[in-house]
């Protein structure tokens, strides 16, 4: 099952948090398209919907199959809980088989993702606390996503402090180059080293 615990005792507990995929753009679109008759969108009109990591991963393509594929590869928990979330716009942390409906992932398009947006940071911040409790000290926690942005670094570091990682190699890359990164790493089951967000907003500060 995509997001469920792979127990190892040898290993760090790590919980990887996604960043969602933009709904406004022309795969999102076509999506959304109440004529498309491709599988997914006439499962996505279904009144079971379709998976979220599916949908995510048509709309963004390489980056978000990147980011899906190697949270799957690398998350774990020892507790039995899940170890892959993603973000979403208006409904906090989802595992990625969740099933969606249209008319939710449609309102979902309707949330601006902003720092200053409640509607998008009211559900996560209510999430990622939730999350927080549930594991101890030693987890991990590791955003597969752009520190660059305040949109969801900002409320993600509200609740996680320091304990807020990122691969520290996707400094510098473009949003395809993640993504392949993410793929080459677990092709070859290797997996990336972190970095404090933190540190790196921090940083970046003037």
């Amino acid at each position: 099952m995509i997001g469920s615990a792979r127990l190892d005792p040898q290993r760090a507990a790590t919980v990887l948090l996604l960043s969602p995929a933009n709904l406004s753009g022309q795969r999102g679109q076509q999506l959304c398209n109440p004529l498309a008759a491709f599988p997914l969108a006439r499962a996505l009109r279904s009144a079971e919907g379709a998976e979220l990591g599916e949908l995510f991963s048509f709309v963004s393509s390489l980056y978000f199959r990147g980011k899906l594929n190697y949270a799957c590869e690398f998350g774990h928990t020892s507790n039995g809980l899940p170890a892959v979330f993603v973000m979403s716009a208006g409904g906090g942390l989802c595992v990625p088989n969740e099933r969606i409906t249209l008319d939710r992932l449609r309102d979902w398009a309707r949330v601006s993702i902003h720092q200053d947006n409640l509607h998008f940071t009211a559900p996560l911040i209510r999430h990622a606390s939730a999350l927080l409790d549930a594991h101890d000290a030693s987890t991990r926690f590791v955003l597969l996503g752009s520190v660059a942005s305040n949109k969801y670094v900002t409320p993600l570091l509200e609740v996680f402090g320091d304990r807020l990682l990122f691969p520290s190699d996707f400094a510098g890359r473009g949003d395809m180059s993640r993504g392949s990164l993410l793929l080459r790493a677990v092709g070859e089951r290797r997996e990336l080293a972190y970095a404090s967000v933190a540190e790196q907003a921090r940083s970046q500060r003037p």
